[in-house]
């Protein structure tokens, strides 16, 4: 704006300019003055007139850009909304077709009868080094009873480790539950009912409701603290109550109860057998365990075995009550068992009037080194000196005389249970044929979670007897046995 004024005032000077120079009075020069004083006036106020309508031109221009803008945006989320649409669209059918696509599969699934079923299993090879039998070998998927003419034979340092399992479980509409889990050469019943894989055949139909259920079928032992699957223990090796003071198996029906924090199962039925076929027997053994959880991280329980009451079954009379319990706090956990047992027609004295009688205890403590690396130790104790020793899990170790010449029944050499040896010089003697032995041994162990369903386990057990009843493999007696075993479980 000033600059047009600046310019305006020159333009008129320069015109006036002659005129003034040829004025002849001063009327004529201030005539001529007020005249350029007047075009001046003319040309600002044309000046003013002309910026206006450049300044508003201005505003009109930035007035249609913001309009643009604004068109611009509606332009934009109109094709959003387009573009939502369609996706929209686009996802209910792919919604509709994955939903019609997983409704066959179910369908499918269920006509299949795999609604409900569940797998699981493990394989855990195992490695064993026993000083008395001087062997170092592999173990897995081997027998742990003499099956067609074999020579092995059950030991604490062969039997469920070194094996394999598939369990199938299924629940149908209504909480019926079926089990089926197979263990070849090592199930339950593979000792009794030779060449058997079943390990556990068993059904549990609610009755009156989901807590109070009909239970049948071959079922494991519920007694103490370890389990046989190796995925449930700490340790490769069972502790002493487990092998010798525990039955392997029963089969036949009962009822489970379920009644808050406590778990009641009972069971009439066979002992270790499929099936009874002594002559004049009629009467079932009776099975039973209850258990009480005071919570998470502590509880106990108690259960017993009574069988061949009319002392016709091939085991004789047999009593086991044991009772077990587990408390854990932080990395600590302590578990523990105290069992008793007897039974008929298995005294080493010889006379089958006399029924062998034991007690014992094991305990066992772990700590958790870290999160993935765990440090255990067990104790166990068996007295079992009563006519001369036997427990349920023990066998005859063949014909030996005793210090008196008579013929006497040797010791179980394998698991050092029975009379105690003496050395004459010449020959190992049975000291005493009317007192057996008491056994103990400790285990220490680690076990170290590599990955997710892997476990390295590795074990050191010192076995002792207070007799010479372990037999080494140069036929010497000694009292006691070193066992070191590795093992890698892997489930699923």
């Amino acid at each position: 704006m000033q600059m047009f004024k600046k310019l305006a005032v020159a333009v008129a000077i320069a015109v006036a300019f002659p005129v003034t120079a040829m004025a002849q009075s001063t009327k004529e020069l201030k005539a001529e003055l007020d005249a350029l004083k007047a075009h001046v006036k003319q040309l600002e106020a044309l000046i003013v007139k002309v910026s206006a309508q450049a300044d508003k031109a201005n505003v009109a221009a930035g007035q249609a850009v913001v309009q643009a803008d604004k068109a611009g945006t509606e332009a934009i989320k109109a094709t959003a909304e387009v573009n939502k649409v369609t996706v929209n669209a686009v996802d209910v059918a792919e919604f509709n077709r994955i939903r019609i696509k997983t409704e066959a599969m179910e369908d499918q699934s269920e006509a299949n009868g795999f609604k409900g079923l569940k797998f699981s299993g493990y394989v855990d090879p195992t490695y064993i080094v026993n000083r008395n039998a001087r062997t170092s070998s592999f173990v897995f998927l081997n027998n742990n009873s003499p099956v067609n003419g074999s020579e092995e034979s059950f030991g604490y340092d062969n039997t469920y480790f070194g094996s394999g399992m598939l369990n199938l479980e299924k629940e149908l509409e209504g909480g019926t539950k079926f089990k089926m889990t197979l263990m070849p050469s090592k199930s339950t019943a593979a000792g009794y009912n030779f060449g058997n894989l079943v390990h556990e055949a068993s059904i549990s139909v609610p009755l009156t409701d989901l807590s109070t259920r009909l239970i049948a079928g071959q079922i494991p032992d519920w007694a103490g603290y370890e389990y046989i699957p190796s995925t449930q223990n700490k340790l490769i090796t069972h502790n002493l109550l487990f092998d010798f003071s525990a039955a392997n198996f029963y089969t036949g029906a009962g009822l489970e109860l379920s009644r808050g924090k406590w778990l009641s199962k009972i069971m009439v039925g066979n002992l270790n057998k499929a099936r009874i076929d002594d002559a004049g027997n009629k009467t079932p053994g009776l099975f039973y365990r209850v258990d009480y959880a005071k919570g998470e991280y502590s509880g106990f329980g108690f259960a017993g075995v009574h069988s061949g009451f009319d002392d016709k079954v091939q085991f004789g009379r047999t009593d086991l009550v044991e009772v077990d319990g587990y408390f854990t706090r932080g990395d600590w956990n302590f578990q523990g068992q105290l069992s008793y047992g007897r039974q008929g027609a298995n005294a080493y004295n010889g006379y089958s009037s006399d029924k062998s009688t034991w007690y014992g205890f094991s305990s066992l403590a772990s700590y958790k080194i870290t999160p993935r690396l765990e440090a255990i130790a067990r104790l166990d104790y068996l007295s079992n000196s009563k006519n001369g020793g036997g427990v349920f899990g023990s066998t005859f170790g063949g014909v030996c005389l005793d210090t008196t010449g008579a013929e006497a029944n040797c010791p179980d050499g394998r698991n050092g249970f029975g009379s105690g040896m003496v050395f004459d010089g010449t020959d190992w003697l049975v000291a005493d044929p009317t007192k057996g032995t008491n056994r103990s041994a400790l285990s220490l162990g680690l076990n170290y979670a590599l990955m997710p369903g892997v476990n390295l386990k590795g074990e050191y057990r010192y076995d002792r007897s207070s007799g010479n009843v372990f037999k080494t493999s140069d036929e010497q007696y000694k009292r006691d046995n070193h066992v070191i075993g590795v093992s890698t479980v892997v489930s699923f």
